[in-house]
């Protein structure tokens, strides 16, 4: 009894050891994933066993206690899957349904939830990368099913080296496109985003871009959400490859091994131009262009070809994979026939001076501007015609100018040339007008140049310095003629200054002598006065003296009766004369030393006075003898008596009748 006991004692011992070493705990933070080691029923396919097989079970143990046999079931224990904030993961399936031919990603049209194993692949789940990613958040996957990518780590449960490998290559290629990070396009860089799906159908023959989805193209993110949803993508017949539709300021969480996305910058117009759209794609249109229009056609917009209505100034989200926006300006442009001189638009920098032959056989080059119109409307004419401006530029309009130039050169010699330029210029933009037209272009104006000669040939320019001499000569002439018009303007113009300064001058002269001849008349009058005056004093005076005078007259007359007559009289004045001298000079009339004789000394004035003296005393007695005989008066004397006497009367009849 003893033995039996202790053998039961050590079996029920056994059992609790057993018992006690098939409890598991599992922390909140991570999941049990269990393996059957063995049993009665073993997988014929797959890798989880759904019906209790052996091998790897479906479900997951959560956090808590768990028993499982110990020796039939392994709980691998591994850590929750979590995904961080604005973080993308994603989902590689190691069991389900093997994908199509034309598939890239698996299905999950019938999943639900990737933590539910057993639905996953009871619903037809499929293996492989999966079409669906995941957002932030916490997981609890079984890492045995599926392996999930992260950019921090790869959460799996490892198998084998060759199923490590492709979960790396796996890694490596989402890093490579970022598709960690949803793809996200700010309003501020102008770009848009151009997506190229790497599954579903690939497109028809002759195709190079996926058109969008859906019977209505507004409508397109109905099915899938920008590219986010790839199930419904390609529910709606979505197809691989680069996708028309594209990617507008946003933020797009998007399955990179599904779709990768390119960033270019938005088309802008700018003023003053227009965009003349060339589609790659599109449905074949209805030619817009007219019957008479033979050059292309136009289509309108969103078919393939050369739209009719350009793009306006502006931003425009266009897939240049899907088409090119020409730029066309419709502000005039200048087209410079000028080597090493380029336009802003760069359509001339092919161009240089025409070469020309002139009727004298010169072959100067001639350099020329353009200024070139093109309507805005007629822009899409123009490109389908020559596919842009510079090769219609190149290709058509050098050619035709040249040849128009080389023509007018032709009919005209150099210095024609020279001198006719304006002429030229206006008849050139006339008659080019409707060569223009013909390509819808309008010019506007044409500008020439001077001619010059090739490197090496001086005849040009000695022809022209020969002008530019005769030039200046007949300068110099008009110069001359000009200046000495500018003389005489000079001289007039002085001539006025000084008559100007003078006029002051003049009219105080004018009213001096205005003053001077009042003055002058008063003077007049006053002398006149003064005159009458004097007058009236000097025959006052006079008849004074002719008075006084007729009376010393008489008197003298009557002393020379007295004393012998007008020999007396001569001798009386004599004589008084000689006192006078003799009293002025101081002379002694009675010497003061007399000395006899005939000596020397004063002997000679002696005898003039002697002489004097006698000859008075002659003279005297001469008269004294005659005084008998000229008692009676002369009779011109008699006669001058007489005259005065009437001319005193007459003077005092005239004053009287003056004062009467």
């Amino acid at each position: 009894m003893e033995i039996l006991f202790l053998v039961l004692l050590v079996f029920g011992g056994l059992l609790v050891l057993i018992a006690l070493s098939g409890f598991r705990f599992i922390p909140n933070s991570r999941v049990g994933i269990i393996e059957k080691r063995f049993g009665f029923r073993t997988l014929k396919s797959g890798l989880i066993a759904l019906h209790g097989e052996t091998g790897f079970q479906p479900q997951v143990l959560r956090g808590g206690l768990h028993y499982r046999m110990p020796i039939q079931y392994a709980v691998h224990i591994v850590p929750l899957v979590t995904i961080p904030q604005g973080k993308i993961g994603y989902v590689f399936a190691r069991d389900g349904k093997q994908l199509e031919p034309a598939q890239v990603l698996a299905s999950n049209l019938a999943v639900e939830d990737f933590q539910d194993v057993a639905s996953f692949l009871a619903n037809g789940g499929q293996k492989g990368p999966q079409r669906r990613i995941l957002r932030e958040g916490t997981y609890a996957f079984n890492l045995m099913q599926f392996v999930v990518i992260t950019e921090e780590r790869v959460y799996s449960l490892p198998l084998s080296r060759e199923d490590a490998e492709v979960i790396t290559r796996m890694a490596e290629v989402i890093k490579e496109r970022g598709g960690f990070r949803p793809v996200i396009i700010k309003d501020n860089e102008d770009k848009i985003g151009i997506v190229t799906v790497h599954d579903g159908p690939s497109l028809p023959q002759g195709e190079i871009i996926a058109p969008v989805v859906g019977d209505d193209p507004a409508k397109a993110d109905m099915y899938h959400n920008k590219f986010q949803d790839a199930d419904h993508f390609l529910l709606a017949k979505g197809m691989r490859g680069r996708q028309l539709q594209v990617l507008v300021e946003g933020t797009y969480y998007v399955n990179r091994l599904f779709a990768t996305v390119e960033m270019i910058q938005k088309t802008v117009i700018d003023v003053g131009n227009v965009g003349v759209v060339v589609s790659y794609t599109g449905e074949q249109g209805v030619d817009l262009s007219g019957s008479e229009y033979r050059h292309g056609e136009l289509v309108t917009r969103g078919q393939r070809g050369v739209w009719n209505e350009a793009l306006l100034p502006g931003k425009y989200p266009f897939n240049t994979y899907a088409g090119k926006v020409i730029p066309v300006p419709t502000t005039n442009f200048i087209l410079k026939w000028i080597k090493n001189e380029v336009g802003s638009h760069n359509f001339d920098e092919n161009l240089s001076e025409v070469a020309l032959i002139t009727k004298d056989a010169f072959e100067p080059t001639l350099p020329l501007s353009v200024v070139v119109h093109i309507d805005y409307k007629k822009a899409p004419l123009v490109i389908q015609r020559f596919g842009d401006i510079k090769r219609l530029v190149e290709q058509t309009l050098d050619p035709m100018v040249a040849a128009y130039f080389k023509n007018v050169a032709q009919t005209r010699t150099l210095i024609q040339l020279l001198q006719e330029r304006s002429a030229i210029q206006q008849q050139s933009s006339q008659e080019m007008k409707a060569k223009f037209e013909h390509y819808n272009l309008e010019l506007e104006e044409v500008l020439i140049g001077t001619p010059s000669s090739p490197v090496g040939d001086k005849q040009i320019e000695t022809i022209l310095t020969q002008l530019r001499q005769r030039q200046v000569a007949e300068e110099q002439v008009e110069t001359y003629a000009r200046q000495e018009r500018a003389a005489l303007k000079e001289r007039e113009l002085r001539e006025a200054e000084s008559r100007a300064a003078m006029q002051t001058k003049m009219t105080e002269a004018e009213l001096s002598v205005s003053i001077q001849s009042n003055q002058g008349k008063a003077e007049y009058e006053r002398s006149i006065q003064q005159a009458a005056q004097i007058r009236a004093l000097a025959e006052a005076e006079a008849e004074k003296v002719a008075r006084i005078g007729i009376a010393q007259a008489l008197a003298t007359e009557e002393q020379v009766r007295a004393y012998g007559g007008p020999q007396f009289q001569v001798t009386q004045q004599v004589l008084n004369r000689f006192t006078e001298a003799i009293q002025q000079s101081g002379v002694d009339v009675v010497p003061r030393v007399v000395v006899g004789g005939s000596g020397e000394g004063g002997g000679q004035s002696s005898n003039i006075m002697e002489a004097l003296l006698t000859m008075l005393l002659s003279d005297r007695f001469d008269a004294l003898s005659n005084q008998t005989s000229q008692t009676q008066r002369s009779p011109d004397v008699e006669a001058m008596r007489e005259k005065i006497l009437k001319d005193m009367q007459k003077k005092d009849d005239s004053k009287k009748d003056a004062s009467k």
